[in-house]
């Protein structure tokens, strides 16, 4: 942000590493609430208490669903800021390709292994052996992925790497589970497998379009085309019953062309990589690919920004602008979650023209970038509201089409607000736990399950808590707390410049 520096390092778009720990905090405290006694809005919409079964006709959002797309949207906001540097110190193309291609191996191997050491897959009901062996999980996974502080000696780093990855292989072969299971490609997170895919192809469709925004965009439409039409596999009908003859021919090669396709799948099914790639695992480009637009914009404005002046009418209409940000995001949860469809996008609609209206006439740097975040942040937001009724309205599974768009929307607006509080209204020293954990989120994302939990437990505090914290929203006062020294530990070691890196 601002000149801002930590310890003499790189300046950093810390409103980005915000987003991203926002991201990782709220996804790890949706996962520690206590299980169906609190409010629908307070669980995934589709997922509603107090049984939590699997809805997928109910339409609408909660904060729960935005997590994972504002951290989608965050990677991908990630890539033109991290691959231009590379750029720039003269890497070539095909090295930067395989830079990619590695991130993506290990993010793969953080995504498997992840699943073979939390301590509810090793034993249904943890004892402390459990507790003690999540713990020896987290320190292989500290070994493995640590990148080693310049203070440090080099040779402390080599030891530590090959300790840890001795430590992993001899975990997944000799790992037992309770039902006799062993080590497979098939445990692994699925939220990881996922942004595993989008570091790998949401980074090269970055590298190899950015010079050219529109071409990215037309990618997003070739996506967005085979999603409106990819169950009207017979394209010969489009031709009309005066070719009856070509409409045969297009029936049997549909015929031929579904056989082809359902034996492929089967195929691929019993492949040994299947677990790590599915075509549908691309759909979420299309929140991706809107994150690098907003690097691209946070990149050329870093390049050459400079300091709004000191003005009270101006920090007046930024203050403005910052509300209006925060209030979208209640509107949009709340009308859509109650489903107030017109009314939301009413509300909407008229939050982002006044929105435009403010930032209409920008003259420093800064206030041309806040004004292209408001654009774009407004345009998906709008688009995905017109998208809205279609597939049944808003949901994030199974993910529909107003669901990238409106959290992509809503991401842009998030970013302009952390953009305000940071480098207009100086604030960012109040959210360096947030900042910090978002430069820090492959830690901040195993540490509650193979380090917070398990400390808890072997301490007794953890069995304290289950009785003093009891009642619905007292253990939701106790999830805040778990959270929270999650992420005091996190900020710590990102301050003291130890970070988990693939």
């Amino acid at each position: 942000m601002h000149s801002i520096q930590e310890n003499n390092i790189t300046p950093r778009a810390h409103n980005l590493d915000a987003l991203r720990g926002f991201a990782i905090l709220t996804m790890v405290l949706s996962g520690t609430l206590p299980w169906g006694t609190l409010p629908n809005w307070m669980y995934h919409a589709q997922v509603p208490p107090p049984d939590h079964v699997f809805n997928p006709n109910l339409p609408g959002i909660t904060w729960v669903d935005l997590v994972f797309p504002f951290f989608l949207f965050a990677m991908g906001a990630a890539f033109p800021l991290a691959l231009s540097k590379k750029i720039e110190q003269g890497m070539s193309q095909g090295k930067i390709v395989l830079s990619i291609l590695s991130r993506g191996l290990m993010l793969a191997i953080f995504a498997v292994f992840v699943m073979h050491i939390r301590p509810y897959k090793l034993n249904p009901n943890p004892d402390v052996i459990t507790w003690l062996a999540a713990l020896g999980g987290f320190a292989i996974l500290f070994m493995v992925y640590l990148k080693t502080p310049g203070s440090w000696p080099v040779n402390l780093g080599r030891l530590l790497k090959i300790t840890g990855w001795i430590g992993l292989i001899l975990w997944v072969r000799f790992i037992k589970f309770p039902n006799n299971g062993s080590f497979s490609f098939q445990r692994n997170d699925i939220i990881l497998i996922v942004l595993t895919n989008m570091a790998v192809f949401g980074a090269l469709i970055w590298l190899f379009t950015r010079n050219n925004m529109l071409l990215r965009l037309g990618i997003m439409g070739f996506f967005l085309a085979f999603r409106l039409v990819h169950t009207q596999w017979d394209i010969m009908n489009a031709i009309g019953p005066e070719a009856e003859p070509v409409r045969n021919i297009g029936s049997v090669l549909f015929i031929f062309s579904e056989n082809v396709k359902n034996w492929m799948i089967h195929v691929w099914d019993y492949s040994p990589i299947s677990w790590l790639y599915q075509f549908s695992f691309l759909k979420y480009l299309l929140i991706v690919i809107p994150g690098t637009i907003a690097g691209d914009l946070t990149l050329n404005w870093m390049k050459t920004k400079n300091s709004i002046a000191d003005q009270g009418e101006k920090k007046m209409k930024y203050c403005v602008l910052a509300l209006l940000m925060f209030l979208s995001l209640i509107v949009i949860l709340a009308g859509l979650q109650s489903r107030q469809v017109f009314t939301t996008f009413l509300f909407s609609s008229a939050i982002a023209l006044a929105a435009l209206f403010i930032v209409r006439k920008p003259v420093s740097d800064t206030e041309k970038y806040i004004k292209s975040l408001v654009f774009w942040g407004s345009y998906w937001l709008i688009l995905g509201l017109l998208f809205e009724p279609f597939e049944g309205g808003i949901k994030k599974d199974n993910s529909t089409l107003s669901y990238y768009f409106i959290t992509s929307g809503l991401a842009f607006y998030l970013i302009t607000l952390f953009t305000i509080l940071f480098d207009i209204f100086k604030k960012q020293k109040g959210f360096s736990v947030l900042i910090r954990n978002g430069r820090n989120p492959m830690i901040a994302y195993v540490g509650m399950a193979n380090f917070i939990w398990p400390v808890l437990h072997l301490t007794g505090i953890k069995h304290l808590a289950a009785t003093v914290f009891s009642a619905p929203w007292t253990g939701f006062i106790w999830s805040v707390i778990e959270t929270s020294l999650l992420a005091v530990c996190v900020a710590w070691l990102t301050k003291k410049k130890i970070f988990w890196k693939t």
